[in-house]
């Protein structure tokens, strides 16, 4: 007989080789190309300009505290155990949205940073906070990591003027840690006060109901990168949140498919985008 640990072992690797890829058991049908039509367009307008070629910047929250209140009771009720609140290297964003004033939030990345935002969720945590006044603007470029914001100047030109207290940098697109800390250096030369929150990826073409993919993910903190990343947070005094694990585990919990939650066959959808903002706002939690 073999012993318990080689069966489990067993019955995980084939719940993986299984779930390998999304697209042999998908309810969902995607256009050949672009995405599915959205049921709820944002319905805020913000400003938008673009920077350069395949650069964007542009204003969040982009949805009313009414849309994603509707969103939210739609969506498939899931569950996943909240990341850990830490404002270790947070302490001066944590007064302002305690004590009150302005706070001004910077997410850089990818299209997966863009749908992040896209959330709404600082309307969120406006609405946590009252005493705040939240301003929040979007730097992304598909397939955007630190490899390219560290280059040319952009970190000087596009993020230096806006003077952010909080930048959030994450996606599926950073394609080594010493990009990551390159950027971090231009950013503290710059604005010594700010704070930084790295976070790991989410959605992509990786199974979430696969643990041996997960792992694989080279952007996954479910893997050799969210060690990685968690340990150039702690080198460089930046926050660290892993949004691979319960992204993952809110899914599996609605035992739904997870292209339930796309738009297409890597991007989330609108109920895909309020999975994210949950997850930052257990980790932001008064």
């Amino acid at each position: 007989m073999k012993p318990a640990h080689a069966l489990t072992f067993a019955a995980c690797l084939a719940t993986s080789l299984a779930f390998a890829d999304m697209m042999k058991d998908s309810p969902v049908t995607f256009p050949e190309k672009g995405a599915l039509p959205a049921k709820w367009p944002p319905d805020v307008t913000t400003k938008h300009q673009e920077p350069e070629k395949d650069y964007s910047i542009f204003g969040t929250p982009q949805r009313s505290q009414a849309q994603i209140a509707k969103i939210q009771a739609e969506m498939p009720k899931g569950e996943f155990t909240p990341p850990k609140p830490d404002w270790t290297h947070l302490k001066r964003t944590r007064r302002i949205l305690t004590d009150g004033g302005e706070l001004r939030v910077l997410a850089m990345g990818d299209s997966i940073v863009a749908d992040t935002m896209r959330s709404a969720w600082l309307a969120k945590l406006a609405e946590a906070y009252p005493k705040v006044n939240i301003r929040g603007t979007v730097y992304v470029r598909g397939g955007g990591g630190c490899q390219h914001y560290k280059e040319e100047g952009r970190i000087q030109k596009n993020v230096v003027p806006l003077k952010p207290d909080l930048m959030f940098i994450g996606g599926i697109s950073q394609k080594d840690i010493e990009s990551l800390r390159e950027v971090i250096h231009q950013l503290r030369a710059a604005l010594p006060e700010l704070e930084i929150l790295l976070a790991t990826g989410t959605f992509g073409t990786t199974d979430p109901r696969s643990p041996v993919e997960l792992a694989k993910d080279k952007r996954s903190g479910a893997g050799e990168y969210g060690i990685a990343l968690e340990k150039l947070a702690a080198e460089e005094r930046c926050a660290f949140l892993n949004m691979t694990l319960p992204w993952a585990k809110y899914i599996r919990s609605t035992k739904l498919h997870p292209h339930i939650f796309y738009r297409d066959r890597v991007h989330a959808n609108e109920i895909g985008e309020q999975i994210l903002s949950k997850i930052l706002m257990a980790f932001f939690q008064p």
